[in-house]
């Protein structure tokens, strides 16, 4: 295991998701968000098409098709549409700092779904995170804006992508999964601009860095993180996914002049204190079943 250069990879993957969501934020100001997901559905798709057919992968694998790869694939969809609309209407680190409630959410699921033992400390954190949302959505409160939950829906749907993902045949390739995943995301925005009458608006040269931006950060962070994992160990390398935070605080300020308030800071401070936790906690009950057996 190279943990230093998966660490590294980690960073700079979130770093390029951070730049993705940016663009994608740029291109909402003059494009529809249908458009914006079918333009990156199939052009990443295409991506993973040749890189399954580079690798000999069976794209068209019957198991791969089965009503769990694609009940993923709809989830995934479901997140991408619900993320894109929220970029389009909140602020970036608003997005950023509430979608880092995920990993709680995927143990709260974990324990609700998968029947996965959950002790009282590791409840304690995710009710502390969540908390960590409620003051940076603020429901009822002066400052409360509804499209901010458009962010948790986000937060549900990629959730559940993941909990789905653990329960896939492994016989399945992770090309093939993410070219699922795209094709959804491509058919959900089409749905979006044929159901609430989006304009198809025509490709401008001033659209096509930020569209390639979008595209090419994406691509760059899905290869990231799949090399970083084979590389590294996953307990060495979870820890730094939490950069992309930063890395989207960073962004808002710079590019869209935001300033984010006391009340979002310490929502965010919450919610990574408390992924943070839970994510030390599993490692340490890991580790004391391994000795155990």
């Amino acid at each position: 295991m190279n943990n230093v250069n998966g660490i590294l990879l980690i960073i700079g993957s979130m770093a390029a998701f951070s730049l993705e969501d940016m663009f994608i934020k740029h291109l909402s100001t003059s494009v529809s968000t249908g458009q914006i997901m079918i333009v990156l559905g199939l052009f990443c798709g295409l991506v993973f098409v040749v890189m399954s057919l580079a690798t000999r992968k069976r794209i068209f694998d019957p198991v791969a098709w089965q009503p769990l790869p694609l009940a993923r694939a709809g989830a995934e969809a479901v997140g991408a549409l619900t993320f894109v609309t929220a970029l389009s209407l909140v602020e970036l680190s608003t997005v950023a700092a509430v979608f880092q409630a995920m990993p709680l959410a995927v143990t709260m699921g974990a324990a609700l779904f998968l029947g996965e033992h959950v002790g009282w400390r590791r409840w304690s954190a995710i009710g502390v995170g969540f908390i960590g949302v409620l003051m940076i959505i603020r429901p009822g409160l002066e400052g409360f804006q509804p499209e901010s939950l458009f962010v948790v829906a986000t937060v549900v749907a990629i959730a559940a992508r993941d909990l789905i993902t653990r329960k896939l045949d492994v016989r399945v390739a992770s090309s093939v999964v993410a070219l699922q995943a795209y094709i959804a995301v491509a058919i959900a925005g089409a749905v979006l601009m044929v159901f609430f009458a989006q304009p198809v608006v025509p490709l401008q040269t001033t659209q096509v860095g930020p569209y390639l931006g979008a595209i090419g950060f994406g691509v760059l962070g899905y290869y990231g993180i799949v090399t970083a994992m084979r590389i590294g160990e996953a307990s060495a390398l979870t820890p730094f996914r939490y950069t992309r935070l930063v890395f989207s605080i960073a962004a808002g300020m710079l590019m869209f002049g935001e300033r984010p308030d006391l009340m979002t800071v310490a929502g965010a401070a919450l919610i990574l204190g408390s992924g943070m936790y839970t994510f030390l906690r599993e490692r340490r009950l890991a580790r004391e079943l391994a000795v155990a057996a």
